[in-house]
């Protein structure tokens, strides 16, 4: 224990705060029992660190771990907290709780049997927390943290303090809005940097390497994370990883699912469960109409990559279009429900209707539909119903 004591302070004294994500303020840290999701790369383990670093002297009271440590082949977790409690241990932070088996049941039984204890476990593979949540549900509260905003970028770029806002308060005020904004930042300037590489705020730590690192955390997820999951076969990895690169490469489209089926040799079944997999890790974005839901059995309406950080990532000359289509469903369904449209691109919050496209985009097929707006890229300020395409990158 002593080994991965020392590991937390040298991880502790190693941990910036001068630039912490707003996110943390969403937890409720006074919860005895808490749970933080997100896929590879957001940062939940810098957050944690940092939320211990501004509220705990590195003493007795407080301990960071991670279950991928080799302690853990021979000693079990439940032993190590139970001593670290009855040495006065009052917050414990238990981070990749996926790399240990059983890590569900030990968590519960530490909360059950520890009742002064708070603890926060992290795990990057959403596919098993979402597995393991049924079990916790009656107990931990459950966070998911999704990557960077726009927002968050200019502000880890500039160091400059910028607010959210609602999908309702941009329609209604974006023009007041933008002004206010481009008062202190361009943010122009900043976008297609953000769409290349800050969806992942690890791009911080070196730019020149984050495409090879995000690579790297994309095979991880193809070919450990979801096969451990759902049981794949070694051999069908390499099915899964080319449905991957033929839909990243055509996205985002219509799918015709026997086409895809034959292109790529995956039965049809199989390709169905196969895209829903690909759509809970975070690789894939889903987009279906209303009436048929992520659960339903329903082919999607349209297939996006779930990021346009990834996009970039995986085609090397991404559409212009799909790109912005792809930013504005990943910022906005953060916080709202989005669903496809026989007239425009997007439905939000079953009420307002969005089309998107190039600052010369005209607003002639939003003729008689109420609640429409044009969302542009390449303009700073909008006007009317045209609104830019950067300022839905303020929701979160």
């Amino acid at each position: 224990m002593e080994k991965l004591v020392s590991l937390f302070y040298e991880k502790y004294a190693a941990t910036a705060t001068d630039s912490v994500r707003s996110f943390i303020d969403t937890i409720d840290w006074d919860n005895r029992f808490i749970g933080i999701k997100g896929s590879r790369g957001v940062g939940k383990t810098t957050l944690v660190l940092q939320y211990i670093k501004l509220n705990y002297q590195p003493d007795k009271r407080v301990l960071y771990i991670s279950l991928d440590h080799l302690y853990f082949l021979e000693n079990t977790l439940y032993d190590l907290v139970a001593d670290f409690y009855k040495k006065g241990g009052e917050f414990i932070a238990i981070d990749e709780v996926h790399k240990y088996e059983n890590w569900a049941i030990e968590i519960k039984n530490i909360y059950d049997d520890m009742p002064n204890l708070k603890l926060v476990f992290t795990g990057s593979s959403l596919l098993h927390i979402h597995k393991a949540k049924a079990d916790l549900s009656r107990r931990a509260v459950v966070y998911e943290m999704p990557g960077l905003s726009f927002r968050e970028f200019i502000q880890f770029e500039t160091k400059e303090l910028l607010k959210t806002y609602t999908v309702e308060q941009i329609i209604e005020n974006h023009v007041a809005i933008a002004i206010e904004i481009t008062q202190k930042v361009k943010p122009l300037h900043y976008f297609t940097d953000y769409l290349q590489h800050g969806y992942y705020p690890f791009y911080l730590e070196n730019k020149k390497s984050f495409h090879q690192k995000l690579s790297e955390i994309l095979l991880t997820v193809l070919e450990v994370d979801i096969p451990q999951y759902a049981a794949i076969s070694t051999t069908n990895i390499v099915l899964l990883k080319k449905l991957m690169t033929i839909i990243s490469n055509s996205v985002p489209f219509k799918p015709n699912m026997n086409a895809i089926s034959e292109r790529s040799g995956i039965s049809l079944n199989t390709m169905k469960n196969y895209l829903k997999l690909l759509n809970d890790a975070q690789l894939l974005h889903l987009l279906y109409v209303e009436d048929k839901g992520i659960n339903s059995l329903g082919k999607p309406e349209k297939i996006y990559v779930h990021n346009a950080t990834l996009m970039y990532n995986l085609v090397s000359s991404p559409d212009e279009g799909s790109i912005r289509e792809t930013f504005f469903f990943n910022q906005v369904s953060q916080k709202n429900t989005v669903f496809a449209s026989k007239q425009v691109d997007f439905i939000v919050n079953n009420l307002y209707s969005f089309e998107v496209g190039g600052k010369n985009k005209k607003q002639t097929q939003l003729k008689n539909i109420p609640n429409s707006y044009i969302v542009k890229d390449n303009i700073e300020i909008g006007s009317d119903k045209n609104i830019p395409l950067w300022l839905f990158g303020f929701l979160y």
